[in-house]
């Protein structure tokens, strides 16, 4: 019971890793000629190696990986697309920070994620806990500058 609660668990996470690789690669993208260009670019760089890392911890935990999950998380982030901006046919300052405001929940989500493996490590020799106290430091980061995108954003929207 408990290694199918885990498995459910990481699978929700990894779904949620899938929308936040692919909506920082878009964000990074879409403002790759701004002046906060290599910062979206190093957030999506690392977001991307995060969920590979989550794939590897799920792979030395026997935990397979359930591509519904995956398919559900990647569907939503496209439907959440849809919501009306403002404005039609284009991109709206008002996207920017509702998709930053995604991003960091994201990550705020994904550093529990560190947390919880890390509690867990003493009792799974699967776990690496200096890997994953290095994954939870790099989500700190990575929400310090998200924040910082995401206040600079709304301040010029709003």
């Amino acid at each position: 019971m408990q290694h199918d609660v885990l498995g459910i668990y990481l699978n929700d996470h990894l779904a949620g890793a899938t929308v936040g690789a692919d909506l920082s690669r878009r964000l990074a993208h879409r403002h790759r000629r701004g002046v906060r260009a290599a910062v979206l670019e190093r957030v999506a760089d690392e977001i991307a190696q995060d969920r590979q890392s989550l794939l590897t911890i799920m792979d030395g935990l026997g935990v397979p990986a359930h591509r519904y999950k995956v398919l559900a998380g990647w569907a939503a982030e496209r439907l959440r697309r849809l919501k009306p901006n403002g404005v039609l046919r284009r991109h709206a300052g008002l996207d920017t920070v509702l998709e930053l405001e995604t991003l960091r929940l994201g990550v705020e989500g994904k550093s529990l994620l560190w947390l919880t493996l890390i509690a867990l490590a003493p009792q799974r020799t699967a776990l690496d806990a200096a890997q994953l106290h290095a994954l939870l430091a790099r989500a700190r980061t990575q929400l310090d500058m998200v924040e910082d995108l995401r206040r600079t954003a709304a301040a010029a929207v709003f």
